[in-house]
């Protein structure tokens, strides 16, 4: 029935921009071409990708405040939010989820495959941020979840649009950032902490303390593989609970039928559909390299249900831990599979494809994640059902248009990079692994401290993924960090116990400010140590 008086039209849903106008189109490619450069260079010089979101959006307002007509609608925080996310997945695209994996080839050897390797890293990039923009909002990855670049983000956008208190306090936050990350405190990680879930980030901050600290007890933590055992218990614990919620979601579904493209199915589907598309990733990678002379038959079936296994496991750990910490341990998640699958018996060369593909995932999947969540708050958190969908639409667009000319860039320049001997720093890491070769004592430590991490994951639960949040911060030696985690954390429960709920959008504010500066000052040394 319809309420409305007479005349009286319905209010209607504004039109979200897109890439397909031609002055967008041209900026969003030359954005994307930026931050092409800027992760090839930065993880090849540096060895770090900063997160380029805050900078694209940065680069977006300065455009709109160029006085220029033609430029005035970059005004308009949803395509200044396009244009991050075109640098961003740009960014990322072509540093982790290309550069990356194919150096492994090139290390061991065979550069007469590396664009074998190039078309599996780009299969497994695309189909990392199709499987992201399908499950985003869903019950494993809500819209409502930390993402906390995505919010930082969102904030820059909002304070420059919106200017008053707001934005004094976003400035606040991003010269204390900025300050506290010159001094070497990383600022980026206090934010975060007053962004995340306390229990999660607890657990990141012991993790990180207990790895840094060990040695004063005469134990190497990284060499114990004590690391690598709890993310592969917690992994396995954490991928468990992520098939329950797909299995509640099906339950779901079967309940609401015919309620459209957001019904329950979407998680469920996506997931089965995912691993599918990886499995025929691998399947064409293995064809395309020869495998099939490598391996008898059922270890090359063996192979590519593994590879499978690994890409897909790998971008939902990753995403997890992205979503609750801001940090993700892509890296360590493809040595890991790696570890595992010298274990299963693999030869070198299948291998080198194996951690190699399943490295083109995850990265791309928490960026995308983090520009999911930016659009997300700047288009009214979900409240107008049709914007956000063509917002997300226009974001997925936006992605692809950095992955394409991500991928284009490194086509034409990898073998610069590699004939200078500038590769990622990790590929050493992974070629020093695969070159060491099976052994049982490995495996039991990987089995043994399994076990512990296993029981944490489960004791904590899906909402609070404690194991996979402790194991995370086990793999990155920073004392610094964990230290930053205890004190904002306990501050964040002083001012929520003093000032109850009132203080908790200043603090989101200032928790963007932080992040913000810490990631322009990051990168801003990155770009000078890279020249």
């Amino acid at each position: 029935m319809n309420d409305r008086p007479p005349g009286v039209e319905p209010p209607r849903t504004p039109r979200h921009p897109t890439l397909f106008e031609p002055l967008t189109l041209l900026v969003g490619a030359a954005l994307a071409v930026l931050g092409t450069v800027i992760g090839l260079e930065l993880l090849t010089r540096v060895g770090i990708t900063p997160n380029s979101s805050i900078i694209g959006a940065i680069v977006a307002m300065a455009i709109a405040r160029i006085p220029l007509t033609a430029l005035a609608s970059f005004r308009d925080p949803a395509r200044q939010n396009l244009m991050q996310t075109v640098i961003s997945g740009a960014t990322f695209g072509a540093a982790n989820a290309l550069l990356l994996p194919i150096g492994v080839i090139w290390l061991i050897g065979r550069a007469d495959l590396v664009p074998v390797m190039l078309i599996g890293a780009t299969l497994g990039l695309l189909i990392d941020a199709l499987m992201l923009y399908r499950v985003f909002d869903s019950s494993v990855y809500p819209a409502t979840g930390s993402w906390p670049s995505g919010v930082a983000t969102a904030e820059v956008l909002i304070a420059g649009d919106q200017g008053g208190s707001r934005a004094r306090l976003l400035g606040l936050g991003a010269g204390a950032g900025a300050l506290g990350q010159w001094f070497g405190i990383p600022m980026d990680v206090f934010g975060v902490c007053w962004i995340g879930n306390v229990w999660a980030l607890a657990l990141f901050g012991a993790g990180l303390l207990a790895r840094a600290y060990a040695p004063l007890l005469g134990l190497d933590l990284n060499q114990m593989y004590v690391p690598h055992g709890f993310m592969i218990g917690a992994g396995l614990v954490a991928l468990l609970q992520i098939v329950r919620a797909v299995g509640r979601a099906r339950e779901d579904s079967d309940e609401r039928e015919g309620e459209g493209p957001d019904a329950p199915t979407r998680l469920p589907r996506s997931v089965a559909g995912g691993f599918l598309a990886f499995a025929a990733a691998a399947s064409l990678i293995a064809l395309l390299a020869g495998l099939p002379a490598a391996m008898p038959p059922a270890q090359l079936a063996l192979f590519v249900v593994f590879a499978a296994v690994a890409a897909l496991a790998s971008e939902l750990i990753v995403g997890i831990a992205a979503m609750h910490a801001g940090w993700f341990p892509a890296f360590a998640t493809a040595l890991i599979f790696l570890v595992l699958g010298i274990q299963l018996g693999f030869p070198p060369l299948p291998l080198a494809f194996l951690v190699g593909f399943t490295a083109s995932t995850g990265p791309a999947f928490a960026d995308m994640g983090y520009d999911l969540k930016a659009g997300w708050l700047l288009r009214g958190r979900g409240s107008r059902p049709a914007y956000e969908r063509a917002g997300r639409r226009a974001q997925l667009g936006a992605e692809l248009l950095g992955f394409g000319v991500a991928a284009l860039f490194v086509a034409l320049t990898y073998s610069r990079y590699f004939s200078a001997d500038l590769f990622p720093p990790v590929d050493r890491v992974y070629l020093a692994t695969l070159q060491a070769g099976a052994d049982p004592a490995l495996l039991r430590a990987l089995l043994l401290w399994a076990l512990p991490g296993a029981a944490l994951q489960w004791l904590g639960g899906p909402s609070r993924q404690l194991g996979v949040l402790f194991a995370t911060g086990l793999l990155i030696l920073n004392a610094a960090a964990g230290w930053t985690v205890c004190v904002a954390l306990a501050l964040r429960v002083l001012l929520l116990r003093r000032f109850g709920s009132a203080a908790e959008s200043p603090m989101y504010v200032l928790a963007g400010g932080l992040i913000a500066g810490s990631a322009l000052t990051s990168f801003g040394r990155g770009v000078a140590g890279a020249r």
